[in-house]
């Protein structure tokens, strides 16, 4: 094995630009997958997707060749749900309708405690932006799903993310988010956790496209090993970006995949 990752026991894999963009597999990632599990290290996937429900993530997932159970993934998504439910919030929630199915249980009834908003591309228009506004100055609570600034929606391309609209809401009704998803510490600790390496950050690696949402905040204060990819949303000196060093870039996972097993 490579030195920098001799030792780790689990690995936390972003989904959306580090194995797959859209319908898209990133080069050999599925492969990948299968030679990183034949090492015994424990994998959990750790993601900001919300455009669709965690039923149907996993079903893309499958569909695309990955070897994973649901039990695997963490979405940021099912991370606002509990949010939701531990706090008795009747949200308005600005997520697609794919997204939506997850809280058909959950009460949607005015008047709102909450305002939830993840990335929607359908629903991120005046009138929703509105009435949530609306909801906020009549008391509510803001929670943002994530905040990232883009996305990659194809190869080489970026589209807007939910940290614009998130910000606007803070900054029109002067109310700071509550944040769910990555980097927020809490995150990252649900899948250690899960993985039985919570007392151990130090012998697991996060790999991701994204420096800051991915690779920053909790992950650097949790003393993950950080590494990027150079897929999806990555653009050329993103590594510049972090505030402490990555331990490792690579050109895809498939790669990382290879310095890991090497």
């Amino acid at each position: 094995m490579s030195s920098r990752f001799a030792s780790i026991k689990g690995v936390l894999l972003d989904l959306s630009g580090t194995l797959h963009i859209d319908n898209a597999v990133t080069p050999h990632a599925v492969e990948a997958l299968k030679l990183l599990r034949n090492t015994g290290i424990k994998v959990r996937f750790v993601t900001n997707s919300t455009k669709t429900s965690d039923q149907r993530l996993y079903a893309k997932l499958s569909k695309l060749g990955f070897d994973l159970s649901p039990s695997e993934i963490f979405t940021s998504l099912s991370a606002a749900k509990r949010l939701v439910q531990q706090r008795n919030y009747r949200p308005f929630l600005i997520l697609e309708d794919e997204a939506l199915e997850q809280f058909t249980d959950i009460n949607q009834d005015a008047p709102y405690n909450a305002v939830v908003i993840g990335l929607a591309p359908s629903k991120l228009d005046y009138k929703h932006m509105n009435s949530a506004f609306t909801a906020l100055l009549g008391g509510a609570d803001l929670v943002g799903i994530h905040r990232a600034k883009y996305y990659a929606s194809a190869e080489d391309q970026l589209s807007l993310g939910p940290g614009g609209f998130v910000a606007a809401l803070e900054y029109a009704a002067d109310k700071k988010a509550v944040l769910v998803g990555k980097p927020a510490r809490a995150f990252y600790e649900l899948a250690l956790a899960d993985m039985g390496l919570l007392e151990s950050p130090e012998s697991v690696a996060m790999v991701g496209d994204d420096v800051l949402a991915d690779l920053g905040g909790g992950a650097q204060e949790l003393g993950l090993l950080r590494a990027l990819v150079k897929t999806g949303k990555y653009r050329d000196g993103d590594e510049s970006k972090a505030e402490v060093p990555l331990d490792g870039v690579y050109n895809t996972f498939a790669d990382f995949v290879d310095a890991v097993v090497s």
